[in-house]
């Protein structure tokens, strides 16, 4: 039996990268800084989480080794206690960019050489040929927001006033990406996505990697929270990533999360997308109790960015990185012999920076499973290796980019 797990724990990155000052994050460590924060008690929040960071299953796979290795600083609490209980490393990223389809396409085998386009930070932001088009194109009224902005705070901000008018409201980011936000309920789901969809035609010229629906419910009383379906429109990657790769050798492929948004839905298998990092990890858990020799689930773990690092919550950050160690059991169990699970990351978002956006960052790569043997993978200078090692493991030949540790 030769199976493989691979879960993306979304922007934990552990620092280091070396063209960081390309991208003004020269200093951003996700996990150390977090961690240093929880030593000095400023991960404190009554209720939800107290003291030093503590993840002892992950420690014990060489997380903290990963961090020293790649910053030179082990960080607090995160020193392996006993023998180590899975190969740990680094990954180097070579694609352009820090935003999500750059990180997962590069760990699929296909790192971005391009350029993606971006929206300046100006008011307004997008092109007035685009809005202009977006417009009619959609029946729309007209828009709201037009800028760079933070997903929740446009939604306070233009809410009111979206109810009142039908506008949708559109922002976006340093990312490329364009999100349009709407009432699910008054606008409508399907009308948003229509939308969207709408979006997603007029951006190819631009190179905008991804439209992003963002319904939200609520009325002025209660206040307004985005809800659990989030879609993504993501332009195709343009060579075939180790998805493809297994598809086309006949191998079985369960996609968890938003990956089958990331990949445009192109060899993505069975797509399972439930809402939230609990959820999601109880798809992978289940897909791999049913899933064929040779078979690969690939899961992504959303939350640590969008519900933490992208609003710099230190504290909610680190019980998410805590409530995911908990279960780190629990993926042990469900593994059989031959099988084989990587935890990885597909760039940071430090909570402690400055802005709201991704941070420039090493990510770490542990791997385990009943035949793993402990002990540094090195540094992995390209994240295609970690997809090159997924092939490898389950006997599939690598027509890409990559090197398995394997």
């Amino acid at each position: 039996m030769a199976r493989a797990l691979l879960i993306v724990l979304d922007s934990v990155g552990i620092g280091g990268a070396e063209d960081a000052d390309s991208y003004g994050d020269v200093g951003a460590d996700t996990v150390g800084h977090i961690a240093e924060a929880c030593a000095e008690g400023r991960g404190d929040q009554q209720g939800l989480r107290q003291g030093p960071l503590h993840l002892p299953h992950m420690t014990a796979l060489g997380l903290g080794l990963a961090c020293e290795a790649s910053t030179g600083r082990l960080p607090p609490n995160l020193s392996p206690q006993g023998a180590l209980k899975g190969a740990w490393g680094y990954g180097v990223e070579t694609s352009k960019g820090k935003d999500t389809p750059s990180g997962h396409w590069e760990i699929a085998g296909v790192p971005v050489t391009f350029d993606w386009g971006y929206f300046p930070n100006t008011v307004p932001t997008f092109p007035q040929k685009l809005t202009h088009a977006l417009i009619e194109r959609a029946k729309l009224p007209g828009i709201l927001g037009d800028k760079h902005a933070s997903g929740t705070a446009i939604i306070d901000e233009f809410a009111v006033e979206h109810l009142r008018t039908g506008k949708p409201i559109c922002y976006t980011s340093v990312d490329s990406v364009l999100q349009i936000a709407a009432h699910e309920e008054t606008f409508g789901l399907e009308r948003l996505y229509e939308v969207c969809r709408i979006a997603r035609e007029l951006c190819d010229e631009y190179k905008i990697g991804r439209v992003i629906a963002r319904p939200f419910q609520g009325t002025p009383e209660t206040g307004f929270k985005r809800t659990g379906n989030r879609k993504d429109f993501a332009t195709p990657p343009p060579s075939d990533t180790i998805l493809d790769t297994l598809t086309k050798a006949g191998h079985a492929v369960v996609t968890v999360g938003k990956i089958g948004d990331i990949f445009a839905h192109r060899s993505t298998g069975k797509e399972v997308k439930p809402n939230g990092n609990d959820a999601c990890l109880s798809a992978a858990i289940d897909a791999m109790k049913t899933l064929p020799d040779g078979g690969f689930v690939f899961a992504n773990l959303v939350d640590f960015d969008s519900e933490f690092g992208h609003r710099r919550d230190i504290p909610g950050y680190a019980a998410a990185l805590e409530a995911f160690d908990g279960r780190v059991p629990e993926i042990e169990a469900a593994l059989q012999e031959g099988d084989i699970v990587i935890i990885t990351a597909d760039h940071g978002n430090d909570p402690s920076w400055q802005g709201t956006d991704h941070t420039r960052e090493h990510v770490p790569i542990l791997c385990f499973g009943p035949g793993v043997k402990p002990g540094s993978v090195g540094r992995r200078e390209s994240f295609a290796d970690i997809g090159a090692s997924v092939l490898a493991h389950v006997g599939v030949a690598n027509p890409g980019k990559g090197k398995s540790w394997i």
